[in-house]
């Protein structure tokens, strides 16, 4: 089974190896019709600590590494096939 990527901006780096990315979906209310927007945040493994606040990631499911940590943040090559 293929693992789920999202595309989000990272909005915290302050934790070693580890950045907040917050993650916006978008989809039609079922009654009003309307597009409405959600947001969630997620926490990404980030081995080299080379992303910073604003930067646009794509993250990857992994296995968990943490409490909240269960997503990988994707190399740029990789994210560039998607």
């Amino acid at each position: 089974m293929p693992k789920r990527v999202l595309q989000g901006v990272v909005v915290s780096d302050k934790n070693d190896k580890t950045v907040v990315v917050k993650v916006e979906r978008r989809f039609t209310h079922p009654l009003l019709k309307k597009t409405v927007r959600r947001t969630k945040n997620y926490h990404a493994h980030d081995e080299g600590n080379g992303h910073k606040v604003g930067d646009i990631v794509w993250i990857e499911e992994g296995r968990p590494m943490s409490k909240l940590k269960r997503w990988v943040v994707r190399d740029e090559a990789g994210a560039a096939e998607a």
